[in-house]
This record gives structure tokens, sequence and C-alpha cells, in this order.
């Protein structure tokens, strides 16, 4: 399926690992534009080579802070300048953050909300420009099925992933007459650096597969979920072939959220 990418520009944040950095290897191989933010300099670097191997588009990497405004605006310019404009805007930058109610302070509820909420505002506010002269621009906001059907100790991931869906639906009506489509893409549990970091906490005894291996035999599928297979979704959600989908919160979990 010809997903119609050839030529188009796009941002992804979070670009370095996991979600991020096979989204941006799946758009440029059907050849966009990526250009990969993250903090890490060194990850990002190699992120950047390994999406280089497989890419049709070009791929360029910037060490950025998604909290920072200033790294935002110069993430912005440089996308628009390398690539001519701004198409698609992956806001995918984030960390799992999970704690009871009494354990989590104000600072990691500030610090939670900035990260995962205002990232995605501050992005997409300084993209709107560029994206308002595209003829196929897309949103996508990462969140997770825990901000449509919180758990216990899910604070406050729960609360800044519900924010991000409602900010998607809210920016979607308002940017219609735009032509531009917002949507998220709400995950459960994904193989990222992240999550691999904490299987090898919970299940110190055993390998990296294994503890994948365990951690999935809770799910409805019976495992874990692979990056690629989110990029996949996120691909078609930005593609020629999604231009009737905007609004949309879609869960990506293996069946396991208890709502739809």
């Amino acid at each position: 399926m010809d997903l119609g990418l050839q030529g188009k520009s796009a941002i992804v944040t979070g670009g370095s690992e996991g979600i991020g950095k096979a989204t941006a290897a799946r758009l440029a191989q059907e050849g966009a534009n990526v250009l990969i933010c993250a903090r890490r300099a060194d990850v990002l670097s190699q992120a950047e080579a390994e999406i280089r191997a497989v890419a049709v588009g070009e791929v360029v990497s910037i060490t950025a802070d998604v909290t920072s405004q200033t790294d935002c605006d110069r993430v912005i310019a440089e996308a628009n300048s390398r690539f001519g404009g701004i198409d698609i805007l992956i806001n995918n930058a984030g960390q799992s953050a999970a704690g009871s109610f009494p354990d989590v302070d104000m600072q990691k509820w500030y610090s939670d909300l900035d990260l995962k909420l205002m990232a995605a505002v501050r992005f997409s506010q300084a993209a709107l420009p560029f994206l308002r002269d595209s003829n196929s621009a897309r949103i996508v906001n990462l969140t997770a099925t825990s901000g449509k059907a919180p758990r216990a100790s899910t604070l406050p991931t729960s609360v800044s992933r519900a924010a991000g869906i409602a900010l998607t639906k809210a920016t979607s009506l308002d940017l219609a007459k735009d032509g531009i489509l917002v949507n998220t893409v709400c995950i459960g549990l994904v193989k990222s650096g992240q999550i691999g970091r904490n299987a090898e906490k919970r299940f110190p005894d055993v390998s990296l597969d294994e503890a994948y291996d365990q951690m999935g035999q809770a799910l409805p599928l019976g495992r874990v979920g692979e990056p690629e297979e989110v990029a996949d979704l996120i691909a078609f959600l930005v593609s020629e072939r999604g231009s009737y989908i905007t609004g949309t919160a879609i869960n990506a979990d293996g069946g396991a959220a208890a709502v739809v």
C-alpha cells in the first residue's frame, strides 16, 4: 500500500528509542524527511545512524529538551529550514511515572504535566503556522490507555495522559477548518528502553526477553507490543490513506484496556 508520504516532512519528539525511533524509521522508509529530537546526544546519534540505514527520505537529529520553549522553537525552525515546511508532528516524548496519590509530590506533578502535556502544546503551537501551509498536515500525540481508564497507583501519568487525550479532541475540532488532522494513539505495554529497564528490575534473574514474556502473560494477546507495530499505526494515521480520521483515540495495548 502506498501511504503517500514521499517528500513529506516530519518531526518526531523522543525519537532516540522505542516508539519514537520506530516511527521515524517507518516514515523515513516511506520517503518522508524526518527530524528526530531527544535529550541524550549519544543515544540520539546512534538512532539517527540506524534510521539512515533504512531511510529513503532525509534524516536529521537535534539534541533538545521538549520542556524548553527555546529548544522547541529551534527544532521547529530547523525542520522548516531543512525540509522547506512541516507536514507531520509526532508528539512522542515522555516517560512512565506511576505512584500512589499520597506518594506523588508537587514537583512530580508539575514535571510530568510539563513533559507529557505542555510539550505537546508547545510543539503543536510552534508548528502551527507551518502545518497550516501544508496540504496534508497531521499531528499525532502519544498517550496511554491509563488516561481513559486509570488504575490504582498510576499517578501522575494517568492524569497527564487523560489531558493529552482531551487536548487531541479539542485541537482536532479547532484545527479541522485548517485541514489539520489530530489523533492520539493510546499505548499499553510496548517494548522500549524504559520499559526494558523496568522489566530488568522486576525480573532480575532472567533475560530481558524472558522478562518481557512474563510481563506479557497478563495481557489478552499474551505478549508485550513491538514498537514497530505502533509505528505502523502512526504511519497510517499521518498518511493519505488516513485522510478522514481525526479526533480519535486509538488503543494499541494488546487488548488490555477496559475501555474502547
